[in-house]
């Protein structure tokens, strides 16, 4: 071939491929399991992100919650103001108030002294499913409040959790959104779900022995059924290895009913057997009087599904529950969906439809949003955070904000930009090979973080009792360039010695 064909072969080649890469998708274009792409000539200058040294940030993080032991109230005050203000990994709170948990503490504080259990709904995505995450917070504040047990439960778990066993029988599962089977109604429950029985079914549990379980979830000694729609003589009947057979009896019913069982010892393994016909939305596992966090995983949901769900069902169950707290944890599922900043607004839009509701139907609770955790992607080989995953977390903050609900940036606790990509290469993994996930260890972690958080608020509630409120206030608006001996003085405050520790 003479060179001059040779030549024109060339530059016609990279003609053709110039085009393509000109006109090609920036996302790629899918062939079965597989995706061809181009790299972009902005990616190829683009500047790596920068890499996250996990163990510095978590350092830095649980570091952020250690106050210095004091018997100083002035030292004390300077930690909480400076908390309050300035640490990136508190909890953000709406206008600034640090008496937004005050009334929930006040009440988690005196519910073993009243015989009650004041109840935390933890809803979530597959970030929290198998109880990861709340489990951590759980045995944190069952530990600081009282109360036990593995807490709430469907009536049927199709995936596995670290904090109990169970399998049901003879029960038709529906839920509100995802593959599973659609009721001809919208009662629902406040899992989005409820198992049917009809004419005679079971639910079984039997206490954990995962590895990475908690002592507090394997002490049960209080069980409960939240149920509706029964027919009339509807009976449950629990059997343990703590009690003898005990049957419970309903008349008929259209209304939310709790039916519980108050055992004298810790049980082992139980079955609650049903007769006639009832729509059953969970089940309760306790303890003690105190208090409980209910795990609600829902996989692949983006948190826009509960006003498909009736609120009067709703409402009646938190009431019945005492439900004092309402966690949601979303955000990530709806990303890939985020193509561009103009996709935020409407999912903001949303969320905000689904806060509305929450609020009517559970006018008792306060309200925490927990951001998406950093997701990774690969550019052109290169790992790095989802595009507009900063603009969403932000978004979601301003949101939660605006609606009177604290919120907590997991995006940043754990690094931010380019974080997930070093959780996943970490010795040993906090993170999954997804760039989503995060291990049980990650998990752990997260979940430790979250508690130190928001016991944080718990430690200067306590330390308030004790001081002038007007005292306080003056303080925390102060500002720090002022804190001298002279201006401290003139605040007069007075001399008090920590009941409880604040050492983390």
């Amino acid at each position: 071939m003479k060179p001059i064909r040779i030549l024109i072969f060339i530059f016609s080649i990279i003609l053709i491929l110039g085009v393509a890469w000109y006109f090609f998708p920036a996302e790629g274009l899918a062939v079965g399991e597989h995706s061809l792409r181009f790299p972009s000539y902005e990616e190829d200058l683009a500047p790596d992100q920068e890499e996250v040294d996990v163990d510095a940030v978590l350092d830095k993080v649980n570091q952020s919650f250690v106050m210095s032991c004091s018997d100083n109230l002035l030292d004390s005050l300077r930690f909480f103001r400076s908390y309050l203000k300035e640490n990136p990994n508190r909890i953000y709170l709406p206008n600034d108030d640090y008496t937004y948990f005050d009334s929930l503490f006040y009440q988690l504080e005196h519910a073993n002294e009243d015989g009650k259990t004041y109840r935390i709904m933890h809803y979530g995505d597959s970030q929290i499913e198998m109880d990861r995450i709340t489990s951590v917070l759980r045995q944190r504040l069952q530990e600081l409040f009282g109360g036990s047990g593995p807490n709430m439960i469907p009536a049927i778990q199709p995936v596995s959790t670290i904090s109990v066993t169970q399998n049901a029988s003879n029960l038709t599962r529906y839920m509100v959104y995802g593959d599973a089977e659609r009721a001809s109604h919208n009662r629902y429950g406040v899992m989005s779900q409820f198992g049917q029985v009809r004419g005679s079914g079971s639910i079984s549990f039997t206490r954990t022995s995962h590895t990475q379980s908690f002592e507090k979830a394997k002490e049960i000694s209080s069980v409960s059924v939240l149920l509706g729609k029964n027919s009339k003589n509807f009976t449950a009947t629990l059997k343990c290895d703590t009690i003898a057979p005990d049957a419970k009896m309903l008349p008929a019913c259209d209304s939310v009913s709790l039916i519980t069982w108050i055992l004298p010892t810790n049980v082992k393994h139980g079955t609650i057997s049903f007769k006639g016909n009832a729509e059953i939305y969970a089940v309760l596992l306790d303890g003690e009087a105190g208090v409980a966090i209910d795990n609600v995983a829902l996989r692949g949901c983006s948190g826009t599904i509960f006003t498909r769900i009736n609120e009067s069902t709703m409402r009646q169950s938190f009431d019945l529950l005492n439900t004092r707290l309402i966690i949601m944890q979303f955000g990530g599922n709806r990303m890939p969906g985020i193509s561009s900043p103009k996709n935020i607004p409407p999912y903001i839009n949303e969320l905000e439809k689904q806060i509305s509701y929450m609020k009517r139907v559970a006018p008792k609770a306060t309200f925490l949003f927990i951001g998406p955790a950093d997701m990774g992607k690969s550019y052109g080989g290169k790992m790095g955070t989802w595009k507009n995953l900063p603009e969403l977390n932000d978004s979601l903050r301003a949101l939660a904000l605006r609606n009177d609900m604290a919120y907590w940036d997991m995006f940043n606790v754990m690094g931010g930009e380019g974080s997930m990509a070093q959780w996943v290469k970490h010795n040993p993994p906090m993170a999954g090979p997804d760039y989503v996930h995060f291990t049980y260890r990650g998990a752990q972690e997260i979940g430790s973080d979250l508690a130190k958080s928001f016991t944080t608020y718990y430690d200067f509630y306590k330390m308030r009792q004790h001081v002038p409120s007007e005292k306080v206030i003056e303080f925390i608006n102060l500002d720090p360039k002022e804190d001298s001996i002279r201006t401290l003085g003139r605040i007069k405050m007075p001399f008090y010695q920590p009941r409880y520790n604040l050492m983390k």
